[in-house]
């Protein structure tokens, strides 16, 4: 084959990812920021791993084998950017310095606290929020992802039963936070 045949279809190649990912962008954006942040509880970061997520679906699109269907696919890459990120230096790093800051100052909030107060409307927000990550990802893949357990367990490298218990102890959780929380309002 000649050179300008391979360009030709590189650039092909590129153009039908371009168009891919520019519909991936359109269909789960704004699900993937979202649950993202549920996992970093920061919008801006959200935004930046989004984007990192589909940088990496436009890296890896060629190489995508079918083994789970598109979306399990792309939420899994989403969920391990989510999770690197909370192990990584940087984070790990704010946070102590964050403790560190705030420990100093005698109660007051600060004003990532109080935005996020003003985000998390919903008791139903607050309580799923409350959870632990390995109940939360679950719950919100599940109730708000519309993924079924075999997708969940496929993205998340669980054993069903795994995943059927995490979703069990959440919807716990939950329910006990809004016990608590209507009681504290109401008592």
């Amino acid at each position: 084959m000649s050179l300008e045949k391979e360009i030709e279809q590189a650039l092909v190649g590129i153009y039908e990812r371009e168009k891919i990912i520019e519909m991936v962008m359109d269909e789960y954006g704004t699900k993937l920021k979202r649950m993202i942040y549920s996992y970093v509880k920061d919008w801006e970061v959200a935004s930046d791993l989004t984007q990192e997520v589909f940088i990496t679906v436009f890296e890896k699109l060629l190489s995508f084998k079918h083994r789970s269907s598109f979306k399990t696919w792309i939420y899994t890459i989403a969920i391990n950017k989510s999770k690197d990120y909370l192990k990584s230096w940087h984070y790990r790093n704010l946070v102590i310095n964050e403790k560190l800051f705030f420990f100093k100052q005698s109660g007051e909030k600060s004003p990532e606290d109080l935005l996020l107060q003003k985000d998390v409307r919903s008791e139903l927000t607050k309580a799923i929020m409350a959870m632990p990550v390995k109940y939360r990802e679950v719950f919100l893949l599940h109730y708000y992802q519309d993924f079924t357990y075999s997708e969940i367990s496929e993205a998340l490298g669980l054993p069903l039963a795994t995943v059927k218990t995490r979703l069990f102890r959440g919807k716990e959780r939950c329910k006990r936070f809004l016990t608590n929380e209507r009681g504290e309002q109401h008592g």
